[in-house]
C-alpha cells in the first residue's frame, strides 16, 4: 500500500531545474539541517535533497521527462512523506518481529517485472510516482514488511477493516516516536501517519497489481 509517487530533451532538462528548488538549511530550527527527527534520528535536509534530485535526473533522462517532472510538482514532501514512514515502518515490523531477506524481494520483484510487461517497464511505472530505479528494492521490501505486520495482526490488507487494523497499529507505531517535522515541510500526522497535505502513502495498490 503505497502511495504513487510518482527522465534528457532541452526541454525536460529546462523542467528539471525548475521543479528542483534549493532547500535551504533549517538554521533557524531546533534541530539545524534535519527536515525531520523520528526517533532522535535526524533526517537530514542535505538526504532529502539527494533523493529528489536522484528521482528528477532519472525522470529527466526519460522522454517523457517534462510531463513526469509536471505530475510530480510536490515531490520534496512527497519523499519526505516516504522517509518518515519508512523508519515508522521498520520499527512497526521490528516489533511485529516481521523480516524480510533479499531472496523475498527478488521473487516479488520478479514477479512484479513479469507483470509488468519487464524490469524497464517496472521502473517506469515507480518512476511516474517519483520513486527512483535504485529505490525500487527498497519500496518492495516496504510492501513485503507491510504484508507481514498485517499478517502478524490477522489483518486482511484487501479489506477497509483490514486497512483500518494495519493503520491503527502504525499510528501507534508513529506516536512512540516523537516525530518532529521542520515546520516549512508541514506537520506529521501520527494519526493518519502522513506529512501535513500529502496523501496517504501506503493505502494504495502495488504497481504492478494495477496492470490489465
Amino acid at each position: 500500500m503505497f502511495r504513487r509517487r510518482t527522465a534528457l530533451s532541452v526541454s525536460a532538462t529546462a523542467a528539471l531545474l525548475a521543479a528542483t528548488p534549493l532547500l535551504a538549511a533549517c538554521g533557524s530550527q531546533p534541530h539545524p539541517g534535519a527536515a525531520a527527527i523520528v526517533d532522535g534520528k535526524r533526517i537530514t535536509v542535505a538526504q532529502l535533497q539527494a533523493k529528489v534530485r536522484d528521482v528528477r535526473t532519472a525522470q529527466a533522462r526519460s522522454p517523457q521527462g517534462g510531463q513526469l517532472i509536471m505530475n510530480t510538482g510536490r515531490l520534496s514532501l512527497a519523499t519526505l512523506n516516504g522517509m518518515i514512514f519508512d523508519e515508522v515502518l521498520a520499527r512497526g515490523a521490528k516489533d511485529a518481529g516481521v523480516t524480510v531477506t533479499r531472496k523475498d524481494v527478488q521473487a516479488w520483484r520478479g514477479k512484479a517485472e513479469k507483470q509488468a510487461g519487464g524490469a524497464e517497464r517496472l521502473k517506469a511505472m515507480w518512476l511516474q510516482q517519483g520513486i527512483a530505479p535504485d529505490e525500487v528494492d527498497g519500496t518492495v521490501r516496504n510492501q513485503l514488511l507491510l504484508d507481514g505486520i498485517a499478517r502478524h495482526l490477522g489483518a486482511d490488507r484487501g479489506t477497509p477493516q483490514g486497512q483500518q487494523k494495519l493503520a491503527r497499529s502504525l499510528a501507534r507505531t508513529s506516536r512512540s516516536m516523537g516525530i518532529d517535522v521542520n515546520p516549512r515541510f508541514g506537520r506529521w500526522d501520527d494519526q493518519q501517519v502522513i506529512l501535513g497535505e500529502t496523501k496517504d502513502p501506503w493505502i494504495a495498490t502495488a504497481p504492478a497489481r494495477q496492470q490489465t
